[in-house]
């Protein structure tokens, strides 16, 4: 396989997203922009990846690393156009063999078969090859100049004549090259241009000027959208959700109604997993067949066991783990949890670092006081134990196998194996005391004139 540099521009400053975060830490799908683009280069065979980056970008280079660990980085301490950012590489294509392509790090839709568009033309003999696409609106794109299958010159904007702004075959993202090409040529680009910065496009002028096969590949205007404001982002993430949710429903899940369903990057979903109306997946949810998602419910870093049920209105936090035929009902959060098969959570309790066995039964309201203001402790329930409503177990405790905690119990001290724990004060009536108490109350009331 042909050896493959991809180098990422991720130095930009992205003012027009007006935040404090870096344009393409910006998540699309649950992944930052920059981390989609070196997916898709990971996608496309990249043996070596590049990311430069501005020199207030720490965040950056740090997000990228615990995505795709083995990324090298590189530094534009002065932004002077891309060929410049590109050149940041240098220790890496001085020695590159094969392929280097220069992607923008801002098209969080891209995939590997995008970079393969131009790969391909490179493998068919070329030594240049851009990806090109025709927007709707080509305002603000570099145009292809062409002459037949021949890509002459990609001429900025601002550079072109008003019959060049009439062209709509546009650059997109993607600038491929035979590595020693790219050698040859990287230093040559000048500032001719009403920027005055060193323009990657200009490359395209200076391989046909020395010769070189240059041509091009189109991708679709979805995939090498970029994003500069909030506005696009939106547009970023919408376009994402419509392609997983197709992907998935295609694959043989169910969406009830599928605008309103929304997934990460990573969701795994098998088939015959049902999702009712207004889902939200964050990232590492791996849901196993036969399960039921109902309506409004949360879930992130969650596995969901084969022919579980959630939900409606449930919130599954990182670490929940549902075993096959679990059931997590309404208003129930799952933190750092694992449920065993067939146990039941299903109304109005909060499970947070425990291990629940197989068949539990916990009532509604149940919680696990699991934290003390400093330190986290955990909660075990054995197999087939019941847990009455609006119980509190302060961890760390245990509840034994077919055990029964009474309703209303504070537990904390272990429970035995099939025994009953009562946990509560004992109940006194007072007959007649209700209307004293009441009394004394609108008494008070009326002495404050309300």
């Amino acid at each position: 396989m042909t050896q493959l540099l991809s180098i990422i521009l991720a130095a930009g400053e992205g003012t027009r997203m007006r935040s404090a975060t870096p344009k393409v830490l910006h998540p699309v799908g649950g992944m930052p922009i920059i981390g989609h683009v070196a997916r898709a280069a990971r996608e496309a065979g990249s043996t070596d990846i590049a990311l430069i980056t501005g020199p207030q970008h720490d965040a950056i280079r740090k997000a990228v690393t615990a995505l795709h660990p083995g990324v090298t980085h590189f530094e534009q301490a002065v932004a002077r156009g891309t060929a410049h950012a590109a050149a940041m590489a240098r220790p890496l294509f001085e020695k590159a063999e094969g392929y280097i392509a220069v992607v923008y790090g801002d098209h969080p839709l891209l995939r590997g078969v995008n970079f393969r568009a131009v790969l391909n033309r490179l493998d068919a003999g070329l030594d240049v090859a851009i990806l090109g696409f025709e927007p709707k609106d080509p305002t603000g794109y570099g145009r292809f100049i062409t002459d037949g299958e021949t890509l002459l010159a990609i001429r900025e904007h601002k550079d072109a004549t008003e019959d060049e702004r009439r062209i709509r075959l546009c650059n997109a993202c993607i600038l491929a090259f035979r590595a020693e090409v790219f050698r040859d040529l990287i230093d040559k680009v000048q500032t001719n241009n009403a920027q005055g910065e060193y323009y990657l496009g200009d490359l395209v002028e200076l391989a046909n000027a020395a010769g070189k096969k240059v041509g091009y590949g189109v991708a679709p205007e979805n995939d090498v959208m970029g994003v500069n404001d909030r506005s696009q982002l939106a547009r970023a993430e919408g376009l994402f959700q419509d392609v997983r949710r197709e992907d998935f429903m295609k694959a043989g899940v169910t969406l009830k109604d599928p605008s309103s369903v929304w997934f990460s990057y990573d969701t795994e979903i098998a088939p015959d997993v049902t999702i009712e109306p207004n889902v939200f997946f964050g990232p590492g949810v791996v849901i196993e067949a036969g399960a039921d998602i109902h309506a409004f419910s949360h879930i992130e870093g969650a596995h969901i066991g084969r022919n579980a049920s959630v939900g409606p209105f449930a919130r599954l936090r990182p670490e929940a783990n549902l075993a096959e035929g679990a059931k997590v009902g309404n208003f129930v959060e799952i933190k750092k949890a694992d449920i065993g098969k067939g146990a039941k959570v299903n109304h109005l309790s909060y499970i947070g670092d425990a291990t629940v066995g197989a068949n539990v039964n916990i009532g509604a309201g149940v919680i696990t006081v699991n934290y003390d203001g400093f330190n986290k402790f955990r909660t075990t329930i054995g197999d087939n134990a019941f847990v009455g409503s609006n119980s509190s177990l302060v961890a760390p405790v245990t509840i034994g196998e077919g055990a029964l905690v009474g309703s209303g119990s504070v537990i904390t001290e272990n429970v035995d194996a099939d025994a009953l724990a009562l946990g509560r004060a004992r109940q006194v009536a007072m007959p007649g005391r209700a209307r004293t108490i009441f009394e004394r109350a609108e008494a008070f009331k009326k002495s404050k004139g309300k």
